[in-house]
């Protein structure tokens, strides 16, 4: 799980080496991933650029795509970006994946999309502030309300909280006898 009380939950380099190797300890040890998923995204900065930070964060999309156990996902609030896809998104071969009614999957945040999509608007409008908000809110309501995600096959179902440990059960229980045909040869070539 990501931590958004702490950094508000990104992925830097540090999240993503402890994240990964995580992920091969269960693997190795056949515990099955229940990843919680609140990434606002990967931290931006010159000191995780000159560190590797794309690097490392391939290291965790390793680990994840290599892993055979049953991976189940579960988005509980923000899903942005690359952070989001490394998190053992469905795209990446999730077996199931859940999200909370809060979620946010999305390429970035309401505020920063519409000021990237509408900005020749927002420019030209006699009231740019009052034109911000209003175009926002729009975005938000036709892209990043909580079935978005499901409407678009990202994930299996949108859940209700209270019966999360209900349904992360029943999904283990139905996983229990996952195998997983690894691909013949010696071993894989992972990031360094």
């Amino acid at each position: 799980a990501s931590q958004p009380m702490s950094f508000a939950g990104v992925l830097d380099i540090h999240s993503s080496e402890k994240g990964a190797r995580f992920v091969q300890f269960c693997d190795a040890f056949n515990i099955p991933l229940v990843t919680l998923v609140d990434v606002p995204g990967f931290l931006p900065g010159v000191d995780q650029e000159h560190g590797g930070i794309i690097r490392h964060g391939a290291k965790l999309l390793y680990a994840y795509c290599n892993a055979t156990v049953p991976r189940i996902s579960l988005v509980l609030r923000k899903a942005y970006g690359g952070a989001y896809i490394v998190m053992d998104s469905q795209s990446i071969g999730a077996d199931l994946t859940f999200a909370w009614p809060s979620n946010e999957i999305a390429v970035m945040g309401a505020e920063g999309a519409a000021n990237v999509i509408f900005r020749r608007q927002i420019a030209a409008s006699d009231d740019p502030e009052a034109t911000r908000s209003r175009l926002v809110e729009e975005y938000k309501a036709g892209l990043m309300h909580p079935y978005y995600a499901a409407e678009r096959g990202l994930v299996d179902d949108v859940i209700d909280p209270a019966g999360t440990r209900q349904v992360l059960i029943a999904s283990l229980a139905m996983l229990r006898n996952k195998h997983a045909d690894l691909p013949s040869r010696k071993h894989g070539n992972g990031p360094q």
